[in-house]
């Protein structure tokens, strides 16, 4: 499954939370359904991932992972695209929760992909696809939801349905001055990390990545 949510706060454009979620959740499943893969892909895009619905039984992610746990749904990766859109190279341009701050870069160049343990493997497996074929650096990490930042977003509703999820991001605040603000406007974004970014996560798709089933935690 690859999801994004298609709301923005209230008064904010929000270019990069989350319309460039959304540009390459409509980009992967263009190129997905031209690959006609063995498996289903599920490409969806959910309402209510903003305040005041944020990890609230209205959040459509959690709406929608219920329903599938309900259902008997086999879903064995899913991954959430907020926020890919901002890239500096400058210094002291990405920030982090203050335990994390020695463990990653301090330029703000690269992609996070972000799980719970209960998500290690699919993060371990995600991140070695993408490094093969895309041309912008990316980082791993397996952190406690409970950390600041770790669940902030869509597939925080996943994990807690029990099923292996992560999230791909800029890591929004922590690197973009202007998440949550007016000035999340279009021309902020780098459009051309983007494409590299939706090019490597296209790479992840393709069978022999994707659909191994993540083992026990």
């Amino acid at each position: 499954m690859i999801g994004a949510h298609y709301g923005a706060v209230a008064g904010t454009v929000g270019a990069d939370d989350n319309a460039s979620g959304v540009a390459a959740l409509f980009a992967l499943a263009e190129r997905t359904c031209a690959s006609k893969p063995r498996r289903t892909v599920r490409c969806v895009a959910v309402a209510n991932e903003e305040p005041p619905h944020f990890q609230t039984e209205d959040m459509g992610s959690i709406v929608y992972a219920r329903a599938g746990r309900a259902n008997g749904d086999d879903i064995v990766a899913m991954r959430s695209f907020d926020g890919i859109g901002s890239y500096s190279d400058g210094e002291d341009t990405q920030h982090y929760p203050s335990v994390l701050g020695r463990a990653y870069p301090s330029r703000g160049t690269f992609s996070e992909f972000v799980g719970n343990p209960s998500s290690r493997a699919l993060v371990h497996r995600v991140v070695g696809a993408f490094r093969e074929s895309a041309n912008v650096p990316s980082e791993g990490a397996v952190l406690p939801a409970a950390l600041l930042g770790v669940g902030w977003s869509d597939h925080w509703s996943f994990w807690q349905c029990g099923y292996p999820a992560l999230e791909i991001t800029d890591t929004l605040p922590f690197r973009y001055a202007h998440d949550h603000r007016a000035s999340d406007t279009p021309d902020r974004l780098d459009y051309v990390a983007m494409a590299r970014v939706v090019g490597g996560a296209e790479a992840v798709l393709r069978p022999r990545r994707l659909l191994k089933r993540s083992p026990p935690a």
